[in-house]
């Protein structure tokens, strides 16, 4: 057998036996969907059954009324004779009130602002309710003094919705263009992750064997180049794996989780007591149905997607773990090789910076630029094939140079690997490095 394929197989067999490998391959699509579903469920879900006492000084004598109907009916608005700020703020203070409005004279022309006394601000769900409150009252009262009816309103009220359908050969999906943008953001961490987790993987275990001697013994019976590349093959094997598993346990999961969604975020369940959706979202405005998540997940991931993202994935793991291999060949200890990861690890970064940008507008020429060039193009090419329709030629332009400056980068860590693989007792800088590139 090539002894690449050998070293290769033998570095694959290890990782993915290993109970490492097998518990997160199981666990970590558990945690994903665990951070994705428990905050919408929390957010969504609300049992609302803190009473609040609660006291409205109003200094316009016409928001107090309107303001008590308003708030939900865990407010409990007291009703009193005038009483003096500094004994309300008293009240608050040892707890025999939770909160007062001072909404002074002239909130209604614009010349004043009402502000909600409390102690410890009550939290983000709190203020949001008392703001929307508030300001749907305040807004009403003033169109009411400028003389509009009950149909006025109600025509300012209704909502209007705009949906969105992206077209395709395949078929057309509504909600597309917010449904692609999250899965090209999706993939894009993927990669991110994946090139640098599995880079640093042959590094680290480059470091081990060269620390353990182990290289010395294996070299007698391959070449350098042979041992960096099976080590770079077998892990890069055991990571497409990993990443093919995570995208079925995924899918798996997105399916089962779907009704749960539909349950809570669905327009039938929306108005039903203790189910609310977060403050200021409406139910018809949901991008997309939960119950159609796994069909809209398989209308997206394309089949020409996967193969780029595995494609992509790929080229870009070639490439810096190769780097990362000749790094870890440089040196004896992790702790050394910090100063000469920066170099590989900034062009795997940065990318993830110009994300964002790239989803906004993703035709601009900007964004194709960074799809084409080979160090940002595993993450970003990959992106732009998921939120819009990239030209054949440009992903196929961007695969060849991905590919180029792989063999040249290999060339390179090639000769690095060869000269630091039996290199000891001295800690290597980037112009060693330099050095014995020219040099081996």
């Amino acid at each position: 057998m090539n002894k690449i394929a050998l070293i290769a197989r033998s570095e694959y067999l290890r990782r993915v036996r290993s109970k490492t490998f097998i518990l997160t391959t199981l666990l970590a699509p558990l945690l994903a969907l665990a951070v994705v579903v428990l905050p919408v469920l929390m957010a969504a879900v609300t049992e609302g059954d803190t009473v609040r006492t609660i006291h409205i000084v109003d200094g316009t004598g016409q928001v107090r009324d309107a303001l008590e109907e308003a708030l939900p009916e865990t407010y409990v608005v007291q009703r009193r004779t005038a009483t003096p700020l500094d004994s309300l703020r008293a009240e608050v203070l040892d707890g025999r009130l939770d909160g007062y409005f001072v909404i002074p004279d002239g909130v209604l022309e614009g010349r004043a602002e009402a502000t909600y006394y409390s102690r410890g601000g009550g939290g983000l769900a709190q203020q949001g309710t008392l703001r929307s409150a508030y300001q749907s009252v305040v807004r009403e009262t003033r169109i009411r003094a400028a003389g509009a009816d009950d149909l006025v309103l109600a025509l300012l009220d209704a909502r209007a919705s705009l949906d969105t359908v992206t077209l395709s050969e395949e078929g057309d999906a509504a909600g597309g263009v917010i449904a692609s943008s999250v899965v090209a953001y999706v993939l894009g961490l993927l990669i991110y992750v994946a090139v640098l987790l599995y880079g640093v993987m042959v590094m680290r275990g480059v470091i081990e064997e060269k620390s353990n001697r182990i290289v010395e013994v294996i070299a007698s019976s391959a070449r350098p180049f042979e041992l960096m590349m099976g080590k770079v093959l077998g892990i890069g094997a055991m990571g497409l794996t990993q990443l093919v598993a995570w995208s079925v346990l995924m899918l798996a999961m997105s399916a089962a989780a779907g009704p749960v969604l539909a349950l809570v975020l669905s327009p039938e369940v929306a108005t039903t007591p203790g189910v609310n959706l977060p403050e200021g979202v409406d139910a018809a405005d949901l991008p997309f149905d939960p119950n159609d998540l796994p069909a809209m997940l398989g209308s997206l991931l394309s089949p020409g997607l996967l193969l780029g993202f595995v494609g992509f994935f790929l080229g870009g793991y070639l490439l810096f773990s190769s780097l990362f291999a000749a790094v870890g060949s440089a040196v004896d200890q992790e702790s050394d090789a910090q100063s000469l990861q920066l170099p590989i690890m900034m062009p795997i970064i940065l990318p993830v910076f110009f994300l964002p940008a790239v989803l906004t507008e993703p035709d601009s020429a900007f964004s194709v630029f960074l799809s084409i060039f080979p160090f940002s193009s595993p993450i970003l090419m990959v992106v732009r094939m998921a939120a819009t329709t990239v030209p054949a030629w440009q992903v196929l332009l961007s695969f060849a140079l991905l590919v180029a400056t792989f063999v040249g980068m290999i060339a390179l860590a090639a000769r690095i690997y060869r000269v630091g693989i039996l290199m000891y007792g001295k800690k290597a800088t980037l112009r060693d490095l330099w050095r014995w590139v020219r040099t081996a």
